[in-house]
């Protein structure tokens, strides 16, 4: 009986932590995709470069981009769904493949990201572009990697897209303001 009642607990705790839902803040405003900053669980979305490494499987092992459609394409089980899961449950999702595929009899998977979808610098910069995200950026440190303010640039108020959302959000320029992986940085020309 105490371990059964013990059981229903534990799964409640894993369910908990799998789905975010008992997280204590809430994710950053406009951007459910992103989390690093925030402490929650970092979603995989197309862009992201994955390591994926199988104990005693060297040739199932190896670093994988995650595909337009979301899928990471692994050698002999094919394609596993990474886009909108955290690394952790894309981790348990090569393990059940490799497990329903019968090649590995009780795999062991090891999964991180090895590098981030870009974000992109548009406007009143010295040179807009895309560029490799990296955690702890900031609108201020991407304005620097794209080169700085040009001399018409309004460097007090900039436009951000988050990924995945509609419309542009207007934020006022201070080194706390979060940038995440995919966001789209727009910098406006000031009114004279």
């Amino acid at each position: 009986m105490k371990l059964n009642h013990l059981s229903i607990i534990a799964a409640a705790i894993m369910a908990c932590l799998a789905t975010g839902a008992c997280a204590t803040e809430p994710l950053p405003a406009g951007n459910a995709n992103f989390a690093v900053e925030s402490g929650h669980e970092y979603l995989l979305g197309p862009g992201d470069k994955v390591r994926v490494v199988v104990f005693e499987e060297p040739q199932l092992s190896g670093e994988f981009v995650v595909a337009n459609d979301g899928d990471v394409a692994i050698p002999l089980i094919g394609d596993v769904k990474a886009g909108g899961h955290s690394v952790t449950a894309f981790g348990y999702a090569v393990e059940e493949k490799l497990t329903a595929s019968g090649l590995v009899k009780a795999p062991k998977v090891s999964s991180d990201v090895v590098a981030y979808r870009p974000f992109y610098v548009l406007g009143e910069v010295n040179k807009p572009g895309q560029y490799p995200y990296a955690i702890g950026m900031t609108v201020t440190k991407a304005v620097a990697t794209a080169g700085g303010f040009s001399y018409r640039a309004n460097s007090q108020m900039i436009f951000v897209t988050r990924e995945g959302a509609a419309q542009e959000i207007p934020l006022t320029v201070t080194a706390a303001t979060w940038i995440g992986p995919g966001d789209t940085v727009r910098v406006s020309e000031r009114i004279f």
